[in-house]
């Protein structure tokens, strides 16, 4: 499972200082994570992930990550029980937070929206379908196991992409690397800030 935060609360700016979300139909907006260990630009796909776009990008608005951290790092090494292993590493907001978490969403598969859990791939973590909040992974290598019909969750539902990092995968990695007991970062990363970028568009051509 994809869930279970373990969140740092750090005093920072809102978020909605810097821009609104793009309006419907737009094709999507860049959001910046920064982190202890450096900056994560993402690109949110509105266009094709609407439902899950918007929520992460209505989170990243109000705060919410501010003080959060990534507490999860899933590598070959800390899932022994697992046949279909993934590698990932997942955020969330600080637990102050968690009690003001909207409501769940529904689940916007990957064979509706055409988006897959590629490299750098952002998705939303969840227990049972229609379950996510705001806690979030990012994909290190290709995971196609969490796409709809994948073997990594027993519904084979897969899990809700809805965008990729853009710039600082290298920082991804690092976090990926650090110190954990079993699949807890120790420590974990904090989230010094999240913030939606004023460009909004498509992202960069690899």
């Amino acid at each position: 499972m994809l869930g279970l935060a373990l969140t740092l609360l750090l005093p920072l700016v809102s978020a909605s200082a810097a821009a609104a979300p793009p309006p419907p139909g737009s094709g999507g907006a860049h959001v910046l994570l920064e982190t202890a260990l450096g900056e994560i630009e993402l690109f949110v796909d509105v266009a094709h992930a609407p439902v899950t776009a918007r929520n992460f990008l209505r989170y990243v608005e109000d705060g919410r990550y501010d003080g959060g951290r990534f507490h999860r790092t899933v590598t070959p090494e800390n899932q022994p029980g697992r046949k279909v292993k993934i590698d990932v590493i997942q955020a969330g907001v600080p637990p102050e937070k968690e009690k003001l978490d909207r409501p769940p969403i529904p689940l916007e598969r990957t064979s509706e929206t055409g988006l897959s859990h590629v490299d750098g791939a952002i998705s939303m973590a969840r227990d049972t379908p229609d379950s996510a909040t705001s806690d979030f992974f990012v994909c290190v290598g290709a995971q196609p196991s969490l796409d709809f019909g994948g073997a990594r969750n027993p519904d084979g539902q897969g899990f809700g992409a809805f965008g990729r990092v853009v710039r600082g995968m290298d920082v991804v990695r690092r976090i990926w690397r650090s110190p954990a007991k079993d699949q807890a970062l120790e420590p974990a990363v904090p989230i010094v800030r999240a913030r939606i970028l004023p460009e909004s568009g498509p992202p960069p051509a690899k």
